[in-house]
């Protein structure tokens, strides 16, 4: 293997490490040398129980490298009741926050990683050791189990990988200080042996308590005065740190292929441990730091000399940062005599060694500094280390902020991470190819932003942070905002679009996805729809569009006499043109078809489809009824059938069907029956107008059609028997997808469609559009999207369906006196149906490559889950010491679940109800809340299906509670046991 074809793209990354938030402030702090090293106040140590014989001590060093919010989590974002959050590791919740923003960052939802993979490693579980067991025995039971597996270091990676989604290796890495660094290594290694597509890695340490200081004892790492000073002459110990890191890795070349956003390359890495080579197992190695050094560099295959700067480990102590430089200089000098060219720092002088998590951290500065091509400053270093010659290494420290310059090489970075015990971890990294810098091609039309979350608040909030970043200096391209939202982030159930045309306001749609899949019905309006330009905009924006609305008018040109396409596309083209029924009809059928068409190149399909009369023939051309040449050939001699007929006359009229007919002049039918109470009559001029005369006198709402004929009335026969021998010429198929008929109001059937005087006798007979509406429409939640011009049909389906639940109704094009653009009404419409649940081939609708930009993460509605520690010690197996401490409240009702809050009423119910308020920690619990929804899981219904065995007297197994999911559920099934 070459060492191009080993290159790894790290394509994201997430953060949190003290004094920053998030990775912005992590680099404002590096690049403005900020200490995160926190004072610690008596009134802090006390109240986190250290006693002040203690810290009044003279070696007591009341510091700390604080990570705040470390005792918050969104249990419900990830599936955890309350109860379980409480339990799980804070390390373990932070890595899951953390992955999930790395992701976000890396625009990919965890649904669509193939194979995901996972290397992680956490610090000692201190919230476990501290305050669930607090110094107590061990006795092996279903409350210690519970907690092992939420808090043991050996369950990181895999419930990451569980909460995820991710079928790739999942495996927790421990190597003390390296284990970060080991971890990257380890995806590497994963990713170039084809184990997974995508990785995950990183580190947490996350300490509890936070708020205490260190004993600075003699010979001891610790520093004395609460400073981390790597590589200056008053170094003298670190100070130990909180944080956690993620970052995204991928094969460098499949990155490149999916348009990914390269942060930086990973060269070549290298792992390996010093054995016996050192003076104990605690000492730093010379030999093993110099060949981990020499071996990722043979592995990137780039000189040293290309390096020019070293993200080291740094740890401040007399001893170590000697030795590292030491090793540096030897693996440098195999191929260089250079001195200083090469920078050298330590994050741990801004934030403290973070041991488990040491490694990620200096990685991710590595990365932030070559983007932001700057080398930061190290902190706290004046005076070189008297240990250290540096004037005789390639090394240097800088003081100060500094451009990071590059002439011969790419910029080139080391990362150092050393473990003690020995395992030793380094890595190259290079700025990312030029190429995946550019900006993407610049696009000034509509476009559609999405963004969705698990809480109405949480997408409120999510609107404010995406709005004011789009707003702010050097805020990214909105066509590549538009395309990292829609592909990059995860659908979730409360969802929002915001429409942007020009420089304007954004247009804000807001809906609910829904349960289940969301089914889709087209309906292709009639003639009448038509104007001068429709389609103009999608021919000039959508080649997909452009391309079959150029066929349809080549076909037609040799029916017409002339080219269609420029009537349709001339928005000044005199409005009678398209009026001529002989023109309307293959032009409409025309635009709905090649709007069909770029829809359905979205991922937009029909499960089911409709047409108001002429639009029965796109609908019958789309399920393989006609070629698309033929339909077009038989809807052109439709057209010129009807308009050869005498002029007529059309009323709609407002009322039913039943009593429209009772009023109904001789000579005079009913054309359409649109909705329950909206009907259109047919005939010759003036009996037409004694109608409507009739109509009036009885008090029955009725308006003229503007329309040269009587369609769907006698006034057609002549019409109907040529063009039944032209649909008999065409040879009509039997239909591959299924739609209704407007003739008979019911699901069109083969032998109905392959019958030329089927459609002969559909010029003639009355048009039973809302019937064939009711037939199209699938169970469940559905969608209506009207495809062509204006909103006729979508008008109609809301009379005749009503406010049905579950139903959705679009639009996909502006109506003849709407000045909204073409493109953005369809924009607006696919967003509607992306907020009901429907899914869209996002990448489709971009026409040009677009770049995937760094936008604000979810915005997680973290609460304090938190178990304080046990007062005094206890003897194994008492009551208290079995079950320990629950958080002193519960939490409230979620919001956002699928049923609504009933308060139990059998005795049977209240004690299901007050277990399961127990367990999963969340009051009140109605009787039809699911378990499953509310966060439960296997072990939890073992321990409830106990405690009800005990309660009720009569044995209650796990399938009952897992089965029998909500508590009026499975209080039936209890009381039906005579209980």
């Amino acid at each position: 293997m070459t060492p191009a074809s080993r290159d790894i793209a790290v394509i994201g990354m997430a953060g949190r490490f003290p004094g920053a938030p998030d990775l912005d402030a992590f680099w404002a702090n590096l690049r403005d040398g900020v200490e995160s090293i926190t004072a610690l106040s008596e009134d802090d140590l006390l109240a986190e129980g250290i006693g002040r014989e203690l810290f009044e001590r003279d070696d007591y060093v009341r510091v700390a490298s604080l990570l705040g919010g470390h005792d918050l989590f969104d249990a419900r974002f990830f599936g955890f009741s309350a109860r379980e959050a409480a339990l799980l590791d804070p390390q373990q919740r932070l890595f899951l926050e953390c992955s999930w923003h790395a992701l976000e960052d890396a625009a990919l939802d965890p649904a669509s990683v193939r194979r995901g993979g996972i290397f992680a490693g956490a610090n000692m579980p201190a919230y476990w050791m501290s305050n669930l067991l607090g110094g107590r025995r061990i006795v092996l039971d279903a409350d210690v189990f519970e907690q092992q597996i939420h808090n043991d270091k050996d369950y990181l990676a895999t419930r990451t990988a569980h909460r995820l989604g991710f079928t790739g290796p999942a495996v927790s890495v421990q190597t003390a200080c390296s284990t970060s660094l080991v971890a990257v290594h380890e995806g590497i290694k994963a990713l170039l042996v084809d184990e997974c597509d995508v990785v995950l890695a990183g580190g947490v340490c996350v300490r509890v308590p936070q708020r205490a200081g260190y004993l600075a004892e003699r010979g001891m790492v610790h520093s004395p005065d609460g400073h981390c000073r790597p590589f200056d002459a008053r170094g003298a110990g670190t100070v130990f740190g909180n944080g956690v890191g993620v970052v995204v890795l991928k094969r460098l070349a499949d990155a490149l292929a999916d348009g990914d956003r390269v942060l930086a390359v990973v060269k070549g890495s290298a792992v390996n441990n010093d054995g016996t080579d050192k003076v104990g197992f605690t000492a730093p190695g010379v030999a093993g730091q110099e060949r981990v050094v020499r071996e990722a560099l043979r592995v990137a295959g780039v000189p040293a000399r290309s390096v020019t700067a070293v993200e080291a480990h740094g740890t401040a102590t007399p001893i170590g940062d000697p030795i590292e430089i030491k090793a540096l200089t030897r693996a440098f000098r195999d191929t260089t005599d250079a001195s200083g060219f090469c920078s050298v720092g330590s994050v741990k002088g801004n934030i403290g060694h973070l041991e488990s998590a040491a490694g990620i951290a200096g990685f991710i500065k590595a990365v932030l500094q070559l983007r932001h091509r700057q080398l930061a400053p190290t902190v706290h270093f004046t005076e070189p280390n008297p240990r250290i010659d540096f004037a005789a290494t390639p090394f240097r420290v800088d003081a100060a902020l500094r451009t990071w310059d590059a002439a011969e090489f790419p910029r080139r970075i080391g990362v150092s991470a050393f473990g003690i015990g020995g395992t030793n971890a380094h890595v190259i990294l290079e700025e990312p190819p030029r190429t995946t810098a550019a900006d993407g091609a610049k696009t000034d039309g509509p476009q559609l932003l999405v963004l969705s979350a698990k809480s109405p608040e949480a997408l409120d909030t999510a609107t404010r942070r995406l709005t004011a970043r789009l707003a702010e200096p050097g805020a990214p391209d909105l066509a590549d905002a538009a395309y990292t939202l829609q592909t990059g982030r995860s659908p979730m159930r409360h969802r929002r679009t915001l429409l942007r045309t020009g420089s304007g306001p954004y247009a804000e749609h807001t809906g609910e996805s829904g349960t289940g899949r969301l089914k889709t019905v087209f309906l292709f309006p009639g003639q009448g729809a038509q104007y001068p330009g429709m389609g103009s905009e999608l021919h000039a924006a959508e080649p997909v569009f452009a391309e079959h609305l150029d066929h349809c008018a080549e076909v037609l040109r040799g029916e017409l006499g002339f080219d269609v396409g420029e009537l349709l596309l001339n928005r000044d083209a005199p409005a009678e043109r398209l009026t001529a029924t002989e023109v309307a009809q293959p032009a409409l059928f025309t635009v709905e078809y090649a709007l069909a068409r770029l829809l359905a190149s979205w991922g937009i399909t029909p499960d089911g489809m409709a047409g108001h009369s002429l639009g029965e023939y796109v609908a019958a051309c789309l399920a393989g009824v006609f070629t698309v040449e033929e339909a077009l050939r038989l809807v052109a001699l439709r057209g010129r059938l009807m308009a050869a007929r005498p002029a007529g006359a059309m009323l709609s009229v407002q009322a039913p069907e039943e009593r429209i007919r009772e009023l109904l002049v001789d000579g005079v039918d009913i054309a359409a029956v649109n909705a329950p109470e909206l009907c259109v009559a047919s005939g010759p001029e003036p009996l037409v107008a004694e109608l409507a005369e009739r109509l009036a006198a009885e008090g029955v709402s009725a308006r003229p059609l503007h329309t040269s004929h009587a369609f769907h009335s006698p006034m057609m026969e002549p019409a109907v028997a040529p063009f039944t021998d032209a649909v008999r010429a065409a040879r009509p198929a039997a239909p591959r997808l299924p739609f209704a008929s407007g003739v008979t109001g019911a699901a069109i059937t083969a032998e109905q469609a392959t019958d030329p005087a089927y459609w002969g006798e559909h010029i003639r007979r009355p048009v039973r559009f809302a019937d064939a509406l009711r037939a199209a429409l699938p169970t469940g939640r559905c969608a209506l999207v009207e495809v062509g011009p204006g909103t006729t049909l979508s008008s109609l389906a809301r009379a005749a369906l009503g406010a049905r639940k579950g139903l959705t109704v679009v639009r996909t094009m502006p109506r003849p006196t709407e000045a909204e653009s073409e493109r953005a009404t369809l924009l607006s419409g696919v967003g509607d149906l992306w907020l009901a649940g429907a899914e869209v081939d996002w990448r489709a609708l971009h026409r040009v490559p677009r770049r995937r930009v760094a936008l604000p993460g979810y915005p997680f509605a973290r609460e304090r889950y938190w178990i304080e520690p046990r007062g005094g010690q206890q003897t194994a197996g008492t009551s208290e010491e079995r079950h320990p401490e629950r958080p002193q409240t519960r939490t409230a009702r979620p919001g956002g679940l699928r049923t609504a809050y009933a308060a139990p009423d059998s005795e049977t119910e209240k004690q299901v109800v007050a277990l399961w308020e127990e367990f999963l920690e969340y009051e009140p619990v109605g009787v039809q809340d699911d378990f499953f929804e509310l966060g439960g899981h296997s072990l939890l219904a073992t321990r409830i299906a106990n405690r009800l065995t005990e309660v009720l007297r009569t044995q209650v197994s796990v399938r009952d509670v897992l089965t029998h999911a909500t508590p009026a559920r499975l209080a039936a099934v209890l009381d039906g046991r005579g209980n």
